[in-house]
């Protein structure tokens, strides 16, 4: 999974594409279960770029997208936001999986 460096690259990539930023912490016990998980669901789901986005660099970005729990993944394409699965609870495989499918439709 590719790691968010600046807001520019989050402006450049939510612009163009299809990418699901995953908003985690270090620090974060329940982002670290899904920790490995993540790589069977890219590669499931390889029409989307997976983008890390640290919630403590990236606490502005977070604030202005209400994103207040981790993990969280919110989806793009092209510019608009197809979907997010944002809270503060433990997120099984099948939870995101079945996330990343509401984005299809």
């Amino acid at each position: 999974m590719k790691k968010l460096e600046s807001m520019e690259q989050f402006n450049e990539l939510r612009s163009h594409g299809k990418h699901i930023f995953m908003f985690s912490a270090d620090w974060c016990p329940d982002c670290r279960v899904i920790d490995p998980i993540m790589p069977e669901i890219e590669d499931k789901y390889s029409s989307y770029n997976f983008i890390y986005a640290d919630r403590d660099q990236f606490i502005d970005l977070c604030i202005e997208l209400n994103v207040f729990g981790i993990p969280s993944f919110i989806g793009y394409k092209d510019g608009q936001e197809l979907g997010r699965f944002v809270s503060k609870d433990r997120k099984t495989q099948e939870e995101i999986e079945n996330f990343i499918e509401t984005l299809e439709k």
